[in-house]
């Protein structure tokens, strides 16, 4: 099989055909981030590297029978400016739709974020298929939530393997990456929770026994990329958790954690938290954590900064949603 992957960041479609068995002959990758690209050569030093999207050509390129293809998501993203396809980078689009027809692959797969029903139709028109939603959480112990483009036969969504947080942490690395003392308003405190009156991510302490937050590519914060996460000291010794909501650091309010049992922005009583008879951290995830959410191989993106990692991670695919989503194509029906 000869896969083209535009976007193709850490090359996790690579990773999905691997286990799905299927033999790749030649892997051609579009992308332009150093860092996925070292880490892409480290694991897969075969990779054929074409660079720029922009520069890519059918004409170039052998038979092509897997298109894939991430493109990139800010322009649709609710999280953004919501710029559509007048944002450049989600302009990229339209190379993939470009290659489609140059390439004319036996199969595509395309992969972007929850959007608007008016930009999804447009998406529908161009690669002629309705999107497939799918959360991340079904297969892991991440909430991501995802649209995928497919002409490959897909007849359901993944079955809940119900994999929560607390069951893929690292406990032994709590203690290198707590935070039991943070700056809230300015005023030094045994809290860990929210910066001023507008929360994001990266200042919400999330429970470790649900799903964790979708990771992301950028971000700042003491939870920059993946928020921060209240562990338990001693897992095997379970004791009652008090959740109370967090708000400027000056009213404590009771509140109930979210519908259907998702995860909750908490902190506990001014008593429970960073002092050394607290039986919690509070502290971002690993690399190592990351990786596994994504369901990528531990120790998979090693070779670049730490910093990298992170992006790469949030950048990328949940390998075992694309492993489902591929599962019936046949090499030998290619």
């Amino acid at each position: 099989m000869n896969v083209l992957s535009l976007f193709d960041g850490m090359s996790c479609g690579h990773i999905a055909l691997d286990r799905l068995g299927i033999k790749v002959d030649k892997y051609y990758s579009a992308e332009i981030d150093k860092y996925a690209m070292k880490v892409t050569d480290r694991n897969y030093p075969g990779t054929i590297q074409l660079g720029d999207v922009n520069k890519v050509y059918g004409k170039d390129l052998p038979k092509i029978d897997l298109l894939l293809g991430g493109s990139p998501c800010q322009g649709f993203s609710y999280a953004g400016k919501q710029l559509n396809f007048n944002d450049p980078r989600s302009a990229l689009f339209f190379e993939f739709v470009r290659l489609l027809k140059e390439c004319k692959p036996k199969y595509f797969l395309l992969e972007n974020v929850v959007m608007q029903q008016e930009f999804q139709d447009v998406i529908n028109q161009y690669v002629g298929v309705k999107p497939i939603f799918i959360n991340s959480s079904v297969v892991s112990a991440q909430n991501r939530q995802r649209l995928y483009w497919t002409n490959a036969k897909v007849t359901s969504i993944p079955e809940d393997k119900r994999i929560f947080l607390k069951d893929i942490l690292e406990y032994d690395a709590a203690n290198e990456f707590s935070e039991p003392y943070v700056k809230l308003n300015g005023s030094e405190t045994g809290v860990v929770g929210h910066v001023g009156r507008q929360p994001k991510q990266a200042t919400r302490i999330y429970s470790s026994d649900d799903k964790s937050q979708c990771l992301l590519a950028l971000g700042g914060g003491q939870g920059a990329k993946t928020g921060l996460y209240q562990i338990d000291k001693n897992p095997d010794n379970p004791h009652p958790k008090r959740q109370v909501d967090i708000f400027d650091g000056i009213r404590e309010k009771s509140r109930t954690v979210r519908a259907g049992g998702r995860l909750s922005y908490c902190r506990h009583e001014w008593d429970s938290v960073g002092n050394k008879n607290s039986p919690y951290f509070y502290r971002k995830l690993t690399v190592t954590e990351c990786e596994r959410l994504q369901t990528v191989p531990d120790g998979y993106t090693e070779g670049v900064s730490m910093t990298q990692r992170y992006k790469m991670l949030g950048n990328g695919w949940t390998v075992d949603v694309i492993v489902h989503l591929l599962k019936n194509i046949k090499e030998e029906t290619l």
